[in-house]
């Protein structure tokens, strides 16, 4: 039963920031930590060859393309769906329908058992990704809803915060039942890894559901009627006009974009960098993924904070020459060096603080600079997280091509602080306010 706790209220704020608890250990259990290791070792299995839609794949090839492929679907989807959501009133729907299409896909990856039915495990990863990221617009969109301005700063930095917590708190659960899984009465690790896939499913929706009992319904009344898939369509026109025509807007949506490429790529190499480059053993990169989580919800709040001093272009601009210095350091590693690890986990204890900045800050800017007077958010944020994926799609793609043809990891992460750069340029146009109400703006 839903709360009707009006904005602003502290209450409706933890309720929305606590769906980040729910659905964050999807990206790193499933996404960067637990799944990617087991699918890599249970497809390497005799050799680096899978079955998969009627053809024959390298397994981490074929696996890093149907990442992609859900990241394109969420990218298509999404502006159809949330224009619809907006005309409709239908946003928590949305929202619900696709937490609970990414839980119940984490938990059927736990009949990914073998080489055999590495199509179930990526078919479900496939359903689990897009269950995820389709979630996430709608999550997101609800941030100008349930806070004013001034607050939405924290309460994003609040998010991000207890995603970061949640995250890392089952991750080490799953750690201890891999770890010790004969001890605790389970037949291998295996099982156990596969029992963590359930863990996670059970966590995402259990929690999600204290979000979405508390999150507002329809807050501006709309009524669905015989035409509300052209009505939705129109929504998407509208606001797609208006971000073109908004100089602060499209301003910022470019910049984020650069970012996004910079930052998303980071976090899927990070792991591939340390093993493949440093030669760091898999003890070692898990170390790195919690130190980055638990820094995380330092940078989180530590950038709130600077951007209500500072303003919030400022403390983006901070975060992104952060970047800049990480890859920069990261170029700078050599597998030989002594003390590497070390060195490794202090530039991932740098990404820690500047990625909850650049995340949480990133978020909290685009809704102030919507206009106050838009009931469209849905659709306006569709436009955010479907740049984001493109970035994600375009990142990869070249991070993987500058490898091919350079033979190292190393120049490719170079190559990332230019979008840094980039960003930063266009992104410090938009520090003339503090509050960056978009009429301040143009």
């Amino acid at each position: 039963m839903a709360h009707d706790y009006p904005k602003g209220h502290p209450k409706l704020i933890n309720a929305w920031a606590f769906y980040d608890w729910a659905n964050s250990v999807y990206s790193l259990v499933i996404s960067t930590a637990v799944f990617p290791i087991y699918y890599v070792a249970v497809t390497s299995n005799g050799s680096n060859r899978v079955e998969f839609l009627g053809a024959e794949w390298e397994n981490t090839v074929i696996y890093s393309y149907c990442l992609s492929f859900s990241f394109l679907v969420v990218a298509f989807i999404s502006p159809i769906l949330s224009g619809i959501a907006d005309s409709t009133g239908s946003k928590k729907g949305f929202l619900r329908a696709f937490a609970y299409l990414g839980s119940v896909s984490c938990g059927l990856l736990f009949f990914f058992s073998s080489k055999e039915t590495t199509h179930l495990g990526l078919l479900f990863s496939i359903m689990a990704s897009i269950g995820f990221w389709g979630s996430i617009v709608f999550y997101n969109s609800f941030l100008p809803e349930i806070a004013h301005p001034e607050q939405q700063d924290r309460a994003s930095a609040k998010g991000f915060s207890l995603g970061y917590l949640g995250s890392s708190i089952l991750l080490i659960l799953s750690l201890i039942l891999i770890t010790f899984a004969k001890k605790l009465g389970l037949p291998d690790a295996a099982y156990a890894t596969r029992l963590s896939f359930v863990m996670v499913a059970l966590w995402w929706i259990v929690f999600a559901e204290r979000s979405l009992s508390r999150l507002p319904s329809n807050v501006f009344h709309k009524e669905r009627d015989d035409h509300y898939i052209w009505k939705g369509w129109q929504e998407i026109r509208q606001v797609f006009r208006f971000v073109m025509e908004a100089g602060h807007l499209k301003r910022f949506i470019i910049g984020f974009f650069l970012l996004s490429i910079g930052v998303q790529t980071t976090i899927l190499v990070a792991s591939l960098f340390g093993e493949k480059e440093l030669h760091l053993e898999s003890n070692q990169l898990i170390l790195t993924i919690l130190i980055i989580q638990f820094v995380g919800i330092l940078g989180a709040t530590l950038f709130s904070r600077l951007s209500e001093r500072l303003g919030n272009i400022t403390a983006l601009s901070i975060s992104l020459v952060g970047w800049v210095i990480i890859c920069v350091g990261a170029f700078t590693l050599q597998p030989d060096s002594p003390g590497i690890h070390w060195k490794f986990y202090s530039i991932a204890g740098l990404v820690g603080m500047v990625l909850g900045g650049t995340q949480s800050l990133s978020r909290s800017t685009y809704s102030k600079l919507l206009p106050a007077e838009t009931t469209d958010h849905a659709s306006f944020f569709s436009f955010f997280d479907v740049s984001e994926k493109i970035a994600i799609v375009f990142g990869t793609f070249l991070f993987g091509y500058l490898e091919a043809i350079t033979g190292s990891m190393h120049r490719s992460i170079l190559f990332l602080a230019i979008f840094f750069l980039a960003s930063l340029s266009i992104l410090w146009k938009l520090r003339k306010t503090r509050t960056l109400e978009p009429s301040d703006e143009d």
